[in-house]
């Protein structure tokens, strides 16, 4: 693999990508003292949405086995490229990856699509605690409630309690019935590098009987020396027996 040039040995670091699959863990407060001792479950629906998704953050695991397929450009150049890929967790925080399909041109495949899998690869080493968005590194404001895919979700405001690398200042969106967050959005607060003016991402997940069947990242990198890069992220676990892998 050829050197990274400095744009992408900054931006695709172990912050960024920790940033985006981070599991999210929030703590609201659900019951009430009152005055007799005795406690006050909130009917309120967002709280009990909250309530559900904090039962069901234990549960919360990465996919073992997935497919993962990634489309990235390069806009100023319009130069595309494409990877579809068997990712296997490996013990102890590793990562292995079988090539399925690798298309488009070199450029973007090499120091865009590379980048983001060796940095992937290094972040699920990394404690995610220090970006995960939590009370001890967000604040949160109640946005109201949305409709996505015929359900209710239930919208916060997150923004970093500190300015540092791998902090999102957005939006996350959890889903009503079920606790599950089927979107975070935001941009980082700090850039990772002199040649990054401002990266985004977008996450949304695909619900199926309230697990999320399938995860889509939208990341927008703008540079001052490339113009912007973009990825498109779908991961899925991985079901085709046909491939011969088991789990």
């Amino acid at each position: 693999m050829p050197q990274a040039v400095p744009f992408f040995r900054s931006a695709l670091t172990r912050s960024l990508l920790l940033a985006i699959i981070a599991i999210p863990a929030i703590f609201v407060p659900l019951h009430l003292d009152a005055a007799d001792g005795s406690v006050i479950v909130s009917a309120d629906p967002a709280a009990i949405a909250f309530a559900r998704y904090n039962a069901g953050l234990s549960q919360n695991r990465p996919w073992s086995l997935e497919t993962i397929e990634i489309d990235a450009s390069l806009s100023g150049r319009e130069e595309r490229g494409r990877l579809r890929a068997i990712r296997r967790l490996l013990p102890p925080g590793k990562l292995e990856y079988r090539v399925l399909e690798m298309a488009g041109d070199t450029t973007v495949r090499h120091q865009v699509i590379f980048r983001y899998l060796s940095a992937d690869s290094q972040a699920v080493a990394v404690p995610a605690a220090s970006v995960a968005i939590t009370v001890a590194n967000y604040k949160f404001r109640y946005h109201g409630a949305v409709e996505t895919g015929g359900a209710i979700a239930y919208s916060f405001l997150i923004t970093p309690r500190q300015k540092r690398e791998g902090l999102i200042k957005g939006e996350l969106w959890i889903d009503g019935e079920t606790g599950a967050v089927v979107r975070e959005s935001g941009y980082f607060v700090k850039s990772p590098s002199i040649f990054v003016k401002r990266i985004t991402v977008t996450r949304e997940a695909v619900l199926l009987d309230g697990l999320a069947a399938e995860r889509i990242t939208h990341l927008s990198i703008d540079t001052r020396l490339v113009g912007r890069a973009e990825l498109t992220i779908h991961e899925r676990p991985f079901t085709d027996p046909e491939q011969g892998i088991e789990e």
